[in-house]
């Protein structure tokens, strides 16, 4: 008699750093872009679980602390631009870790606007290819083959530049873990 084993896939989890002084679209947008893609958004306080005040002035409150899951395992860590946000991700040693250990495990690692700025304070990615909000190119320039594209992808590293390319970076980390179909599904429903 053979043995009839149900294979159930899991969704794959996105780890969102959220940071005092974020850009607050890049927050929303990637939040909202991946859970209608079918992945499961954590949300995380840098500052704890309190409502983080993005850029704009716009309260955010996040899931949880970052420290709260600092050991738990994603397919994903999102980390979203705006400055101060970035220096805060760049300090952050909690984050560092995190980082660090998702890297070293094939996991995807994805940022956008003054976010790589926090890939370099850390040393992920090095020497790959990537783009940033054109005002901190120079402070990436020397470790990383720098592109001006509005969505840049080299392996498990999706970088974007702005909140005006919230949506395509966020359906390119879709993509990378659900597939293009997923991508064709959603899109017509946000009119994309």
């Amino acid at each position: 008699m053979s043995k009839i084993v149900n294979v159930i896939k899991m969704a794959p989890k996105a780890l969102l750093v959220l940071a005092p002084g974020c850009e607050e679209m890049e927050v929303v947008i990637a939040t909202s872009v991946l859970r209608r893609g079918g992945i499961g958004v954590t949300m995380a306080g840098l500052a704890g679980n309190v409502p983080h005040k993005c850029i704009l002035e716009v309260s955010i409150a996040p899931d949880c602390s970052l420290e709260s899951v600092r050991d738990q395992t994603f397919d994903a860590i999102v980390l979203p631009g705006g400055f101060p946000g970035s220096e805060g991700m760049c300090a952050s040693a909690v984050l560092g870790d995190i980082l660090r250990r998702h890297e070293a495990s094939g996991a995807l690692i994805a940022a956008i606007c003054a976010g790589p700025l926090a890939l370099k304070a850390h040393g992920i990615g090095l020497k790959k290819r990537i783009t940033s909000h054109p005002y901190r190119a120079e402070l990436l320039k020397q470790d990383y083959e720098y592109s001006e594209d509005r969505v840049v992808i080299d392996g498990q590293l999706i970088t974007s530049q702005a909140p005006g390319t919230a949506f395509d970076w966020a359906l390119a980390i879709v993509r990378n873990l659900m597939g293009d179909e997923k991508v064709e599904e959603i899109k017509p429903r946000m009119r994309l």
